[in-house]
């Protein structure tokens, strides 16, 4: 059974105890599973519970004040971090309140009261509290007056390169796929329920499955050959585009993607878009004709990128 909470007040979570382990947990990388894996190894080893600490917004998006970009949105972290094992997710809420917390405030009121910890595990450089005052040493200090024990754990390198979340996301913005999936562990991919759209894809000859990012922003930009699971698909050939379509004065950025001899129904239903290879930046057109004439060319670039072959050249 899991549980998820977000506030630092409650009933304590875990009431036999916990190994627990503290971070942002963007994307849940390799990195990251490497600490997830240890803390239900370390649970199991002392007949307690696995328990994770993270925060949304993370830290970094809540100071920058605004959107930055993000590996996964919180409803992907959150599933991500239970398939790992975890059985006590306490997902805080980073507002003014939280950072100025103390590091003496945050052991007692978030560790000992809410998740009774008894080992706590953190990645290299961990820092916590106000003005990020806290470090490991302070945590094995407050450890020792609150009955847990606290270890830092050493970083996770993948091909020789320590794994995190910038990395990725900077391979990402430069189209490298192949080597963003091997720090991740899979690969890149944008979630989310199927809505409602203008219907102008339709009417020139592309209907498309609409993803809304809300708040998220993506760490890539343009037009891409993807492959679409959930709702019944598996890996399913097709092109999207992800910006604000100048073209059509689009404001809100969305996720359009259409699927290549495909004639179902996907609204209200959640699917997954994984990104395969970068086509170009999204640009704007003189008219919905150029347009049109480009989306034809991207999608025959697509199908050849993914080994898609129109079903009326199949029999040619």
């Amino acid at each position: 059974m899991h549980t998820l909470s977000r506030d630092v007040a409650g009933p304590v979570l875990a009431p036999r105890g916990s190994v627990v382990c503290i971070g942002a947990f963007d994307g849940v990388h390799r990195g990251h599973r490497y600490v997830l894996d240890h803390v239900c190894l370390r649970a199991a080893e002392l007949n307690l519970e696995p328990a994770a600490i993270s925060f949304e917004p993370v830290p970094r998006e809540f100071f920058a004040r605004g959107s930055l970009a993000r590996l996964s949105s919180a409803r992907d972290k959150v599933e991500q971090i239970f398939d790992a094992g975890v059985s006590h997710l306490l997902l805080l809420r980073f507002n003014a309140a939280l950072a100025a917390m103390s590091a003496e405030d945050f052991v007692k009121q978030v560790l000992v009261d809410r998740l009774a910890a008894r080992e706590v595990l953190v990645g290299q450089g961990f820092r916590f509290g106000h003005s990020r005052r806290g470090d490991v040493l302070a945590l094995q200090r407050l450890g020792a007056d609150h009955g847990f024990v606290a270890r830092e754990l050493s970083p996770f390198a993948a091909q020789g390169e320590r794994v995190s979340s910038s990395a990725i996301r900077d391979l990402l913005a430069h189209s490298r796929f192949d080597a963003a999936a091997a720090l991740l562990g899979r690969a890149f991919a944008i979630g989310g329920k199927v809505v409602h759209g203008r219907q102008l894809g339709r009417q020139l000859g592309y209907p498309t499955a609409n993803i809304r990012l809300g708040r998220r922003l993506a760490p890539l930009q343009g037009i891409f050959a993807v492959r679409v699971s959930g709702a019944g698909l598996v890996s399913h050939p097709s092109v999207a585009s992800l910006g604000v379509r100048p073209t059509v004065a689009g404001k809100e950025p969305l996720l359009e993607a259409h699927l290549f001899d495909f004639d179902g129904d996907l609204y209200g239903q959640r699917i997954e878009v994984e990104f395969v290879a970068k086509l170009r930046d999204e640009e704007k057109f003189p008219d919905l004709t150029s347009m049109v004439r480009q989306i034809d060319s991207d999608a025959a670039s697509a199908r050849r990128i993914l080994g898609a072959t129109a079903i009326a050249d199949a029999g040619a």
